[in-house]
Parts: structure tokens; C-alpha cells; sequence
């Protein structure tokens, strides 16, 4: 007998709907065959079926039983094929009905039956929802994930067992009821608000602008001078997520396994920070069959490079492609995968080996060429994507031991919010969010300059000898100044801060 049912494959972050075949034959010795470039996960759900099956009282027929996995041209990987095969068994046996409206099967069998957790559960209750699927069959854990797309009745499964006794209409299992995530409580880190950095007044101005703006930032000071404190605290200033950006972080997070349980939807902006000994896989992403790195990870959020020269120099180009374009496009023989990768880029570094180059309080140990060799381990390109570039200096004793109180990441953030408010409205329509993401024509129709201002800026570009594409960024950097103001032109003051977050020497 053949029966059919339906799961789905994760292809990058998108889910791609595959049809599980069983044929039980009336022939042959004994067998059980899994065909459609199953790999090794895939082919050893076979004894998990055969045990799970057993162990929930039901019977494992001893006889040739094929289960191909349409398109056979899909590789098949992970084990969440285990339930749709298991379901497909009993229905060619006849244990379990056929069903007549289709279904999505989902979900990792134990050897007792069980249910487990499957990775990518949002992208593929989203396209059983494109594909008018109205019924998708999930491990229980996994419930309040799927329950967050509308549309589609995800049934929360806690064993083989509870699934056939559902099927047969003898114990009916009652659909997760649809919630939006909203109502999990997010919880702020107290520690890492603005307000604890002392001093550093030019150093938080450029990362209010930074945050104001999406722009790329790099801190260059001696150790211990508050670099990786004030980098950690830029998520606190960032804007809300919108819905759209939630569900597009939650995707990466849900294919991943790296969403938490108890709390379905990712509401706060990301932060990673990845050590300098990461590999280009581990950054950018890849493998055999690709799957999402440290760059993805950080999409609308901050990815936070500390020790940036340690990095190695071919991994840090190929950051280049995805700061331009905001995506990353991953090509293996089997075919290419992209992943968004719309980040905002945090560095951070020493100016030399020592790290007190240029300290008036601490002498320098390092040769000129030391010093010239580990700056340059920052190719010119690389330097140049980057928008913001100010020193953190040593911080003096009087400010460490004040009593004075800096202003709260919540005051700052309300700022940032009425910047981004203006930005979303300059771009209504458009698929653009901040300034930093404009391209040319953007820059030419929106950060028109006239006067006094486009005489800083044409100085500034003979004598610093800017490159277009930091004469872009200038005027993208003006442009998010002149919002925090709430100016609707770009004026010189503007201009002339912009110019002075360039690096001298700058290509």
C-alpha cells in the first residue's frame, strides 16, 4: 500500500515543502529504504522509527517498505523527517487513517516515542501557510513558536503515541492558540546602560550618531579604556525592532537553534561578539550545506569585532561584500544560499602591539614598523566602509571618581527614535530603513549640501583625498546628524563633524 505525507526542508532561511512516499510491498525480503539524497541523520531516523513505533504499542510491519523524499533532487538533512516517515508507515500499514486535507509532520522521534525539538520550525510553518497547509503537526516544545504565524492550526505533539490517538479521532488534540510574542517580558541589562560610562563624551556622541544612523564605527585607544564597555552599550541606545525586523531575526535564530524556548519571538536587537580566532565559516557562514554565521546572527543588531587587527586579514575582506549590499551569498557546488546580513559593524583596536602608541602617560615599547605593520593589518577598503572612526583615550582619574551622572541610554534613545521616526518617513516606500543603507542616487536626492557646508566638504575631500565612497559616507553621516537635530538641510556644523568622525590619511 502507499500512503503520502508532508514535511518541509530548510533551504537557507526559507522552508521548501517535500513529499514523503511509503510504499509497503506484498514482496521481497524484509527492508527498509530511504531514497531522495538523505544524509546520515536522515538515513539513521530508520532505527528511531523502528523503535518508536514499537515502544508507542503500535506494530512495525516486517516487510520492504521504500520511503523516497520528493523532489529527490533536494539533499534531505537533520532528523526532522522522523515523524512524517513514522506517520507514512502507519498509514501504508493501516494503522492510522488517511488523511484527507493535507498536513505538515514535523519533529525528531526518541526511541520511547517521544517528540523532540527540530530546528527551523517558524520558515516551515510560514510556507505551510503560503501553500494554504492549514494543519501542521509540531513537537510540543516547539508549540509557541509555530503559533506565532496566523493562519495555519499547529498542533502541539507530545508523542507518537498522542499523534495516532489524534489521528484516529480517539483522543483529539486541541491547536496552539495563535499569540504575536508579545507578551514573554523582556528583560534589560541594568549594567550595561549608557549612563555607567564615565567621561568618554566625544566617544557616546559618535555612538548616538551611530545608532541614529546605522553607520559602521571604529574605536581605536589604549587598553582599558572603555572601548568594549561603550560598544556593549549601543544596543541599549538602538531603536525598537519593528514586527517585520522580529520575524526576520526569530527566522535566523529559529534555523539556527538558537531560540530560546520560552521565548518564541526575538524583540531585542542582537549582539554578537565573535573572538578573533573564529574561522571564515563561523563569521560570514558556510559548511557543507550552508548554514547562517556570526554576520547573519547580528542582522539588525551590532556584531562587535574587539582586537579588530587580530582577526585574520582574510576573513575581515570578506566583510567587505556584505557591508556594501547587506546580504552574504554563500556558493557551493549544490547550489548558492544567501543570508540577510544587515548589521552595524562595531570595532575596536589598540593602536600597536603594546597598545600605548600615542599615550602621553605610558611609553610605547614598539618599533615605527611594529606599529606600521599592525595598523595595516586593516586593509584600506576595509577602513573605508567604515563611516565613524574616533579615539577613546585614557580616562582621568577626576571623571573616574566623580560623582557626576551622564545621561541614561533611555534619554539618548528617545533621540535616536525621533532620528530614525524622520528617516522612516524620508523613505516611505522604499525598502530602505536608515541613512546608512542609501546608495548613491539616495545620497544625491537626499543629502544635498550648498553654501558653506559644500565648502567644508570639498576641502575636506582635496586635502583628506576622500575616495567617492567616503565622500558618500560623509554626507550619510551629515545626513544622521542633521536628523538628530531635527534640521531638515544639511548644514556646515553638520558637515564638519561628519568630516571629523573620517580618519586622517583617510583613502
Amino acid at each position: 500500500m502507499l500512503a503520502k505525507t508532508l514535511t518541509c526542508a530548510v533551504v537557507g532561511l526559507d522552508g521548501q515543502l517535500v513529499e514523503v512516499e511509503v510504499d509497503i510491498a506484498s514482496y521481497g525480503m524484509p527492508n527498509f529504504i530511504i531514497v531522495g539524497l538523505p544524509d546520515t541523520a536522515v538515513q539513521e531516523a530508520r532505527e528511531r522509527i523502528r523503535a518508536a513505533i514499537k515502544n508507542s504499542a503500535l506494530t512495525f510491519p516486517m516487510r520492504r517498505i521504500t520511503v523516497n523524499l520528493a523532489p529527490a533532487d533536494l539533499k534531505k538533512e537533520g532528523p526532522a523527517y522522523d515523524l512524517p516517515i513514522a506517520i507514512g508507515i502507519l498509514m501504508a500499514s493501516g494503522q492510522v487513517p488517511l488523511q484527507e486535507s493535507p498536513a505538515l509532520y514535523l519533529g525528531e522521534l526518541s526511541l520511547d516515542g517521544g517528540l523532540r525539538h527540530a530546528n527551523g520550525i517558524l520558515p516551515m510553518v510560514s510556507l505551510a501557510r503560503e501553500r494554504r497547509i492549514e494543519t501542521v503537526y509540531v513537537p510540543a516544545e516547539d508549540a509557541r513558536e509555530a503559533a506565532l504565524v496566523e493562519g495555519v492550526r499547529a498542533i502541539s505533539v507530545q508523542s507518537l503515541a498522542a499523534l495516532v490517538s489524534h489521528l484516529r479521532d480517539e483522543a483529539p488534540i486541541q491547536p496552539e492558540v495563535h499569540h504575536d510574542g508579545w507578551e514573554a517580558a523582556v528583560t534589560s541589562d541594568l549594567s550595561r546602560d549608557m549612563v555607567h560610562v564615565r567621561g568618554q563624551e566625544h566617544a557616546k556622541r559618535a555612538l548616538e550618531v551611530a545608532a541614529a544612523g546605522g553607520h559602521n564605527l571604529l574605536m581605536q585607544g589604549p587598553p582599558g579604556s572603555g572601548k568594549t564597555l561603550l560598544a556593549r552599550t549601543l544596543p541599549t541606545i538602538l531603536p525598537a525592532m519593528s514586527v517585520d525586523e522580529m520575524l526576520e531575526v526569530t527566522k535566523i535564530y529559529s534555523v539556527t537553534g538558537r531560540l530560546p524556548r520560552e521565548v518564541p519571538l526575538v524583540r531585542e536587537r542582537p549582539f554578537r561578539a565573535p573572538h578573533h580566532t573564529i574561522s571564515y565559516a563561523g563569521l560570514i557562514g558556510g559548511g557543507k550545506w550552508p548554514h547562517p554565521g556570526e554576520i547573519s546572527l547580528a542582522h539588525r543588531g551590532v556584531l562587535f569585532l574587539d582586537e579588530f587587527p587580530e582577526f585574520g586579514q582574510s576573513t575581515l575582506e570578506l566583510l567587505r561584500q556584505p557591508l556594501e549590499d547587506g546580504i552574504v551569498t554563500i556558493s557551493r557546488a549544490q547550489g548558492s544560499v544567501t543570508f540577510p546580513a544587515r548589521f552595524t559593524l562595531v570595532a575596536a583596536m589598540n593602536p600597536c602591539p603594546c597598545g600605548y602608541y600615542g599615550d602621553p602617560q605610558r611609553a610605547c615599547s614598539c618599533s615605527e614598523s611594529m606599529v606600521s605593520k599592525y595598523q595595516k593589518r586593516i586593509s584600506g577598503p576595509m577602513l573605508d566602509r567604515i563611516d565613524i572612526h574616533i579615539d577613546v583615550p585614557r580616562i582621568a582619574y577626576e571623571k573616574l571618581a566623580g560623582e557626576g551622572q551622564g545621561e541614561t541610554s533611555e534619554q539618548i534613545r528617545t533621540r535616536v527614535e525621533a532620528a530614525r521616526a524622520r528617516q522612516r518617513e524620508r523613505f516611505s516606500g522604499t525598502k530602505l530603513t536608515c541613512n546608512a543603507e542609501m546608495g548613491p542616487a539616495d545620497v544625491r536626492t537626499h543629502c544635498r549640501v550648498e553654501g558653506t557646508a559644500q565648502s567644508i566638504l570639498k576641502a575636506a575631500v582635496s586635502q583628506m583625498h576622500l575616495s567617492a565612497r567616503a565622500y558618500h559616507r560623509i554626507l550619510k553621516v551629515a545626513r544622521t546628524i542633521a536628523d538628530l537635530e531635527g534640521s531638515p538641510q544639511i548644514g556646515p556644523a553638520h558637515v564638519a563633524e561628519a568630516v571629523q568622525y573620517r580618519p586622517r590619511g583617510a583613502t
